[in-house]
């Protein structure tokens, strides 16, 4: 765990180390309140199709709105 103070002073260090898959953590005090991660780490990559078969749209999905719903939706 590092300060505030460490972590400014030491930027380039901490962010090799948590691309190297270290943990760096932040705190002011003792009281951790940041964690830094490779960009990469944190973001799965989309795939196209992967819900094909899950979801389902029903009919009534593409039925128009009756007069109540659109009232509840503040359209008139």
């Amino acid at each position: 765990m590092y300060t505030v103070h460490q972590a400014k002073t030491n930027l380039s260090r901490l962010i090799r180390e948590a691309c190297r898959g270290g943990e760096v953590v932040i705190a002011r005090g003792k009281q951790p309140v940041a964690r830094l991660v490779p960009v990469t780490a944190s973001h799965k990559k989309r795939v196209p199709g992967r819900l094909a078969g899950k979801i389902r749209i029903l009919a009534a999905f593409y039925k128009p709105m009756t007069k109540a719903e659109l009232a509840r939706w503040g359209i008139e």
